[in-house]
């Protein structure tokens, strides 16, 4: 029982380390027509906006290209960090009959 306790310690502190590796994992997302781009965090932190000065003139345009390209970046990041979570965990975890949820 306490090899168990051992690794599931092991296995949060695992977790935790990839928590902050991912806030050095950066997601870039351009609109399709390169007039705004978007730099996040694997974490889901933006880190810079890119807008082509031309959006600034037209704020409903300006919008709908944030609303777009912030999804599209973010939907990204979720994924990698997801998996990289779910790996990292899974890693980390003693083996348990019955407990394969992250396969």
């Amino acid at each position: 029982m306490m090899n168990m306790m051992g690794k599931l310690k092991e296995a949060q502190q695992k977790v935790e380390e990839t928590k902050k590796r991912l806030d050095t994992v950066i997601i870039d997302e351009t609109s399709s027509d390169g007039k705004l781009k978007v730099s996040l965090t694997a974490n889901r932190t933006i880190k810079s906006l890119e807008i082509d000065d031309a959006l600034l003139e037209d704020k409903e345009q300006l919008e709908d290209y944030l609303i777009l390209t912030l999804n599209k970046a973010i939907e990204r990041a979720t994924k990698v960090n997801e998996a990289e979570l779910a790996a990292s965990a899974k890693e980390g975890l003693p083996n348990i009959p019955g407990m394969d949820m992250f396969k």
